[in-house]
């Protein structure tokens, strides 16, 4: 593009260039969560909801404490903060990052990440985006319209090149660098005219941009009437879609008119490389007409202009620009907010962009919301950013676009800084935020050992040595040939493979000439783990069975971790079979046994797969559905189907249930079901312990759930899955032994649900499917032969009368400290079960029906079913017997206990 330049206009020469190192009726967008609609010509305006609003008040017991600080690349660092806050009397606490980039450091640059390949309407992710640049550490950045092209809606600069304008929408704030390294938090507008060859000029409203609805202008309408450049940064063929306009363009080619569109008609073309297209509408279509020939030159001229100055900037004199929404900190406090944020409200993951008041520092700062974190609400961003230092401030697109990378001291890739909140899924975007290193690879000055921090006994795990400069960028030592050692006989090392040997730490240490690295390894034990799962959690009893059995230890710290076969110990109870890479072989059955049990122990912590001859039961396969299915919502404007149609890939020649949805039309939380049987659901008839059905995902991130009725008339939620993250046919395991569901029970719905909260995050429309729904009802075999009547037992007698009939034992009950304690082996005589003794770890182990409860003398935690719990007494060894609490153990195992005052005597009844 040729331009004139003068002092308050800017030369751009190469609009949309990209470094590497740096209509329908009704056309509906949204930004940060608020719908914004645009009617076509002639009919009566909605416009974008536009409001201020003031400061809601943060918490005052907000507080923040870093608990990290690494460095990224010389002159920027990453630092980690927790804070806590008290909402409504409670107090909830979270997590934090903030990159750091120190502006005085020449060998640091923060610039604009774009889509693919630095092209608009492309979108990417942040990590790609990272990836694909080369940078060090990055953010997503601006908001943008979830159904349009993928364009920002702020204006946007890298490297000095305008790629986008921001829009005429009030109390948005961008953030940009200057080309020394200046940085500028303020409210731009964009002035840009078109010259003919006659001298005749046309205003320019933008470049690059989206439809929208403009604000505090003479027009609605963002194209009509108006002429727009779209450059080579603008892939898509439409520009842009959904106008409600019909445009002439105008292909300029190294400053010359190549090509006129006839009236009203677009060229079929995309935007020739290093050309650019003049789209005109209307009167800007007219000044075409009169104006411009093919073969003429035409002459392209403009700048921004600053809100806080009145000053116009020539884009040149930017080395980045990235738009962003209200202003969060201003002067070091807390600033109204200058657009209504009602949209972005809540507690959700946020990002924003700062600087401190010497500008020396710029502040790129990510708020978690995961499991470990509970996100913040806007006031206590502004109370966060202004505590670690941020003078001004401003709000990025966060919610479920927060995303960060950044890479480790001494690695080579960047990795995701935390959980977003779709776990590891990253949202594809249109811009972010990078930073980059150009720093010359120095000399070495530290090594460090890369490895898992945390093993099992029995566990491999290799280690390697990296090393960094003295520009903290990695540099390679693994040609060194580094020794290895360990400090302690928990873990064994040899050539950068450790072995876990036994619980304990040790201290791993590779040494490469004269520069060493240590790094701290914890090797698990039992005491360690607060749960410990199998792949399979029920099976049949069957001789020639094979079931898969990965062992899961979850830690105390919630970490979950695979542990390897050589650490689990198996024993067999009614059974005889075997393991063998994570397979669980049933060899033979014991005569009339009907409940068997696998149990897994490791380093003492156990659990337990219990084996029945009722095992999976098919409930479903939609071959022959001879009751109602129908699709229903809570929302009249939510369209779908819900039907038994054909099967396609892995269950192609199958029938499935299909539930398709379109909530397109709809507002707030919405639900789209499958219902069985109308309102009565189809009977689950026994006591299902979990779940299992194949389900084809269409990536909408939406919540999917299952609605069951149970035998008490409550109404049951359970999630199969927080998130539809995939595509194509998956089978899920659901457990529902934590539902607190009374059987017999009715699967009533399975359906979708698009909450609020993030909704322009997530698809709209979609299809699932459903196939082969079991359930585990261990009940109908493993319970099933278990004696049930009356026992009862007096305190300091040694008589057991059951069902009427008394019997004698050899120790009586008693009570200690207001607890009452029974020998377990005559309760499990009357009722069912078996209790095995081990005196080495001075462990009871608990078998009944469908239970597996692991007791430990003297202490007050136990296991059941391979989750830690505590209880408030403990098991007791005296004179040689074991006693065990009365109450916990009969309630664990399904039994209840009641207690006579005047006469001492303890019922339990099945």
């Amino acid at each position: 593009m040729n331009s004139s330049c003068s002092s308050n206009q800017t030369r751009n020469d190469k609009p949309g260039s990209y470094r590497k190192t740096v209509a329908a009726k009704w056309v509906a967008a949204s930004l940060a969560g608020v719908l914004w609609i645009m009617p076509v010509i002639g009919s009566e305006p909605m416009q974008f909801r536009q409001g201020f609003s003031s400061i809601a008040e943060a918490a005052s017991s907000f507080t923040a404490t870093k608990v990290s600080e690494e460095i990224i690349t010389s002159g920027a660092t990453k630092l980690k903060y927790k804070y806590t806050v008290t909402r409504s009397g409670s107090k909830a606490t979270g997590l934090a990052d903030v990159i750091r980039v120190d502006l005085n450091n020449p060998y640091v640059s923060i610039d604009v990440m774009t889509g693919k390949n630095g092209k608009l309407t492309t979108r990417q992710s942040t990590g790609g985006m990272a990836k694909e640049t080369g940078a060090v550490a990055a953010v997503n950045g601006d908001y943008f319209n979830t159904g349009g092209e993928g364009a920002p809606i702020g204006g946007e600069v890298s490297g000095g090149t305008l790629v986008s304008t921001p829009s005429q929408l009030n109390g948005l704030y961008a953030f940009a660098l200057t080309t020394d390294r200046k940085p500028i938090i303020d409210q731009f507008s964009f002035e840009g005219t078109i010259t003919a060859a006659d001298g005749s000029q046309l205003t320019l409203a933008g470049i690059n941009k989206g439809a929208y609805n403009p604000e505090g202008g003479a027009s609605t309408y963002s194209h009509v009437n108006a002429a727009y450049i779209y450059t080579d940064a603008w892939t898509a063929l439409e520009r842009p879609k959904n106008s409600s306009t019909s445009p002439t363009e105008v292909l300029v080619e190294n400053g010359i008119i190549t090509q006129i569109s006839s009236r009203n008609t677009a060229l079929p073309i995309a935007v020739p490389a290093g050309a650019y297209i003049l789209r005109t509408h209307g009167t800007a279509a007219q000044f075409v007409a009169d104006h411009l020939q093919v073969g003429q030159p035409l002459t392209a001229a403009y700048s921004l202009r600053s809100a806080a100055t009145g000053e116009t900037i020539d884009p040149a004199n930017l080395q980045m620009m990235i738009g962003g929404h209200t202003i969060l900190v201003d002067q070091g406090k807390a600033a109204a907010f200058s657009r209504s944020v009602s949209s972005i409200g809540g507690y959700r993951a946020r990002t924003a962009l700062g600087y401190s008041q010497d500008g020396r520092y710029a502040y790129i700062v990510a708020v978690e919301k995961n499991d470990s974190s509970s996100g913040m609400s806007l006031s206590e961003l502004q109370s966060f950013m202004t505590s670690v230092g941020v003078y001004k401030g401003l709000n990025l697109d966060g919610g479920g676009s927060t995303t960060m990378v950044d890479r480790p001291l001494a690695e080579t890739e960047t990795i995701l800084s935390f959980d977003t909140e779709y776990g590891t899924e990253q949202r594809s975007i249109v811009n972010g935020v990078g930073v980059y290193t150009n720093a010359p690879q120095g000399e070495v000055k530290g090594i460090k050992i890369s490895g898992s921090s945390v093993l099992l006994i029995g566990q491999k795990a290799s280690y390697t040595l990296k090393g960094y400069d003295t520009y903290y960028n990695p540099i390679d030592v693994a040609s060194g040939n580094p020794s290895w050692k360990s400090s302690s006989s928990s873990v064994s090392v040899s050539g950068g493979e450790a072995t876990a040997v036994k619980p304990g730490t040790a201290a791993v240490t590779a040494t490469s000439g004269s520069v060493s690295a240590s790094t701290t390894v914890t090797v698990l034990g039992g005491d360690d783990l607060t749960r410990l799962t199998a792949g399979t959690v029920n099976g049949p009893l069957k001789a020639g069975t094979s079931i898969p059995v990965p062992i899961t230890a979850v830690v105390k710290n919630g970490a979950s971790i695979s542990v390897p076969d050589s650490a689990v110990k198996w024993e067999f109870v009614g059974f005889k079979g075997s393991v063998q890479g994570g397979k669980l072989t049933v060899n033979s059955v014991n005569a009339g046994v009907m409940t068997g049990y696998a149990i897994a122990r490791y380093d003492g912590f156990s659990t337990a797969i219990v084996l029945t001859t009722a095992a999976a039961t098919p409930w479903e396969d939609f071959e022959n559905v001879a009751y109602p299915i129908a699709f229903t919502t809570n929302n009249p404007a939510v369209l779908g189907t819900a039907s038994i149609t054909a099967g396609s890939e892995d269950h192609a020649g199958s029938k499935v249930l299909n539930l398709s949805y379109d909530m397109t039309a709809g507002t707030g939380k919405m639900y789209a079901y499958a219902q069985f049987n109308g309102t009565a659901g189809k009977s689950v008839p026994a006591a299902a312990t979990s779940m299992s059905l194949d389900v084809m995902g269409d990536k909408s991130l939406n919540w999917l759930r299952a609605e069951f009725t149970d035998a008490g008339g409550a109404t049951v939620y359970v999630d199969l899955a927080k998130t539809i993250d995939w595509t194509g046919w998956k089978k899920l395991d659901i457990d529902l032994s934590g539902s607190g569901m009374k059987f017999p029970a009715a699967l009533k719905r399975l359906y979708v649900v698009n909450v609020e909260e993030g909704q322009d995050e997530r698809a709209k429309t979609g299809t699932v499917a459903f196939d082969n729904i079991s359930f585990t009802m261990p009940s109908l075999s493993s319970e099933a032969g278990l004696p049930t009547g009356t026992a009862s037992m007096t305190i300091g007698q040694k008589t057991l009368t059951v069902n009427g009939t008394k019997k004698a034992i050899d120790s009586a009950p008693l009570v200690q400290n207001g607890t009452t304690y029974v020998p377990i082996r005559y309760v499990l005589d009357a009722f069912g079960g078996s209790a095995s003794w081990d005196p080495v770890t001075r462990k009871i182990m608990v078998l009944r029906g469908s239970k597996a409860l692991d007791l430990t003398v003297n202490k007050k935690e136990f296991v059941l079913n391979g989750v830690r719990q505590s209880a408030e007494v403990a098991p007791l060894l005296l004179q040689g017997r074991t006693l065990v609490p009365l109450r916990l153990v009969s309630e664990q195992l399904g039994l209840t206990v009641k207690w006579e005052q005047e006469t001492k005597t303890v019922t339990i009844e099945s």
